[in-house]
């Protein structure tokens, strides 16, 4: 399971800055001018995890591999693109497969980067999900009722097709009108865009970046979101910590006032969004983070590995994280009697270091 993030936002916002900054590498032409971004960039960023480099270090491995988020690049939309101004349709397919959609919208006040069709924060807001909207607008008003069926899942296909046809056509996102997890599956079959998860990134001037508290209730009192759907970070800064090392790093936030930086705010308010969490695998060839959703059981979690684990699991030896440190490792936990064997309704926490026993 991983997490797939599209970046949208007009042209000249700092998308393909910001983008730049989380792969820590120039991979998306960041210019002044609409359409730098040609062609989608994908790039596979890490989540950070600091508690990965220490498991090494106590199991004495030196492969690590944490969760990654997919960090998907759009070029800027306009005004229309869903009729296919600018560069139009093309890039709104990019995104139909994403899990989440990471909307930058600009907050800064350089008069010397272009504006492209805003004015304002807000007015940000309102083209991109206008477009959106209209983009899945279409596509469900290409969909055509089932003919003479009395077979009830098509027809509750339809139903709810119907619904999001009525909302969308009413201006509101399909999101709104998808209350269960069977309509949910319907507007994701469809890849419709305004049934995803949406955060608002506001790429604000380096001299407030540090203000974030009231940087977050400023900017959900002006896009009428809640704080929690909001990160608040600068471009620019984001790329000088990306060409930092570690340390440098830190102490270069601790200046601005920051704990975190931008990319480590926008991945854990992804999480939280769409209700994921990780665990942790721990051996002599590796230390790794797996990626799944809040409530899965063990088995399922076991699942992410390979499906064979989740069909044939037996049991899950768990340790919690501090006590894994604490005692030393799987001998030392052992000896201590800080090891529990799970089955298979073991709700999986964000802590748990787990070695799954499956059969034959």
């Amino acid at each position: 399971m991983s997490l797939s993030v599209g970046i949208v936002g007009l042209p000249n916002v700092g998308k393909s800055t910001l983008f730049n900054a989380l792969l820590k590498r120039q991979v998306a032409l960041a210019a002044n001018y609409p359409f730098a971004t040609i062609d989608p960039n994908t790039g596979v960023v890490p989540v950070p995890d600091a508690r990965l480099e220490i498991l090494a270090k106590q199991v004495g491995t030196t492969v690590i591999k944490p969760a990654t988020v997919d960090f998907v690049d759009i070029a800027g939309l306009v005004k229309g693109a869903s009729q296919g101004e600018g560069l139009g349709n093309k890039f709104l397919a990019n995104i139909r497969e994403t899990n989440l959609i990471c909307h930058v919208i600009r907050g800064f006040t350089d008069d010397s980067i272009l504006r492209e069709g805003s004015t304002d924060p807000n007015s940000d807001k309102e083209i991109i999900e206008t477009e959106l909207l209209l983009a899945d607008l279409a596509t469900l008003e290409k969909q055509r009722p089932p003919k003479a069926t009395k077979d009830k899942d098509l027809l509750f296909r339809w139903e709810v097709i119907e619904e999001m046809m009525a909302a969308a056509r009413a201006g509101t996102p399909v999101a709104q009108v998808l209350t269960t997890k069977e309509k949910q599956k319907v507007g994701a079959e469809l890849g419709l865009l305004t049934a995803k998860t949406v955060l608002y990134v506001v790429n604000v001037d380096e001299s407030i970046v540090g203000n974030q508290d009231a940087e977050l209730i400023k900017y959900a009192d002006i896009l009428e979101v809640h704080a929690d759907q909001i990160v608040i970070v600068s471009a620019r800064i984001e790329a000088e910590v990306a060409a930092l090392g570690d340390e440098d790093a830190a102490l270069f936030l601790e200046e601005l006032g920051l704990k975190t930086s931008g990319l480590e705010r926008l991945i854990a308010k992804a999480f939280d969004q769409l209700g994921l969490q990780t665990y942790l695998t721990v051996g002599e060839i590796e230390v790794r983070a797996w990626t799944i959703t809040k409530g899965m059981t063990a088995p399922e979690a076991a699942g992410v590995i390979h499906t064979d684990f989740q069909k044939k699991f037996i049991k899950a030896k768990v340790i919690s994280y501090p006590d894994f440190i604490e005692f030393g490792g799987w001998k030392g936990t052992k000896e201590k009697g800080k090891q529990r064997l799970e089955g298979k309704d073991y709700v999986m926490r964000p802590d748990d270091v787990v070695e799954f026993m499956v059969g034959a």
